[in-house]
């Protein structure tokens, strides 16, 4: 099982989108469809990063998420403890001290100190935290549009705008639909 899942990957990937577009609010849906993974996924990564204070929301139709820091402020680290939380690396069981040799009586000498195996992972999992610490969302941003073309960019925007017009034409056609069912029942 990994340590660090998929949702991080889906949540780093959101971000990456919202730090590249950040004059646009953007639906966690219009985020899942866009890079073709599971939005129902994608909509309880969200409320997450919200929690922490990575992204703000807003309500309503034209609703959606935007950063709420400067991507330069966020770093991996941020994004891997909001979204799967701050569990170990490693979860030492104390073994060492269930020996067969020991008939149920551990001596006090088997368990002194640190199990050198728990200190190894400790270290390890100081090493991954210092490391993802040091990545901000800006820098993951500008390796992800490095290699494509400069009309990209424009690409994806013309396409938020339309998946947001889109939103913003079903809100105004369901409006006009209930106001006519509402004119109708009062007669």
């Amino acid at each position: 099982m990994a340590h660090i899942g998929a949702a991080v990957e889906y949540g780093l990937h959101c971000l990456i989108w919202l730090a590249n577009y950040p004059d646009f609010e953007v639906s966690s849906r219009d985020l899942a469809d866009i890079q073709g993974v599971p939005a129902a996924f994608v909509s309880k990564i969200f409320p997450r990063l919200e929690k922490a204070g990575i992204v703000q929301s807003s309500k309503g139709i034209q609703g959606g998420y935007r950063l709420a820091q400067a991507p330069e402020a966020i770093s991996i680290l941020d994004v891997v403890d909001a979204i799967e939380g701050q569990k170990p690396l490693f979860d030492c069981r104390e073994i060492r001290g269930h020996c067969a040799l020991f008939a149920g009586k551990q001596p006090s000498w088997s368990g002194r100190g640190l199990c050198g195996i728990h200190a190894a992972m400790l270290r390890a999992e100081k090493t991954m935290r210092d490391e993802l610490s040091k990545t901000s969302l800006a820098s993951l941003a500008v390796g992800a549009n490095r290699n494509a073309p400069a009309s990209f960019a424009d690409q994806a925007k013309a396409w938020f705008r339309e998946r947001a017009s889109t939103r913003d034409t079903a809100r105004r056609a369901g409006m006009r639909r209930s106001s006519k069912a509402r004119k109708a029942a009062s007669r």
